[in-house]
């Protein structure tokens, strides 16, 4: 289901056969971000979480919104590949690690339900579960597909028509 930019919605968990529900997480930073969202192409961006970035630099001069999510992209290929080679060696420990690296940089440019897979992985893991692992992690895959598609227009200053988005 596809959203119109500026059109507020509740955020919707992902649907994972076996996944906790996202409350059980304890994941406030990410739960308790507004609903507002910024939707370019699949993927929703949280416009508020979009905002604070911009408030750092009021004017643009530094351009920190699109560094930041220049460096998120630079950062996403890295962990995609490191995620992939964990998952190659069955290495838990290192898919844990790349889960929890994700998690904090995808909340921090709005990419909720991102973050919330990650969140979900780095529980499931570290409680010593690995119920639907290739489940979930065939959906981080998806999902950081569709966060980088939505932030590349966004990295290189390409302007949206939602409320205050350059």
């Amino acid at each position: 289901m596809h959203r119109r930019a500026g059109v507020k919605s509740a955020p919707v968990a992902p649907k994972i056969p076996g996944a906790a529900p996202v409350a059980e997480l304890a994941l406030p930073h990410v739960a308790a971000l507004p609903t507002e969202r910024v939707t370019t192409a699949t993927v929703s961006l949280d416009a508020e979480a979009l905002q604070r970035l911009r408030d750092l630099d009021p004017q643009g001069k530094s351009r920190l919104l699109e560094r930041v999510l220049q460096a998120f992209e630079t950062s996403a290929a890295r962990l995609a590949a490191q995620l992939a080679e964990a998952r190659a060696g069955s290495d838990l420990a290192g898919i844990r690690l790349v889960a929890h690296t994700l998690k904090s940089s995808s909340a921090s440019i709005g990419a909720l339900a991102l973050a919330r897979l990650c969140a979900e992985i780095e529980a499931h893991l570290r409680a010593g579960t690995d119920d639907h692992l290739t489940e979930r992690l065939d959906a981080i895959d998806r999902e950081l597909a569709a966060v980088l598609q939505a932030v590349k227009p966004l990295a290189k200053g390409v302007q949206t028509d939602n409320k205050g988005m350059q």
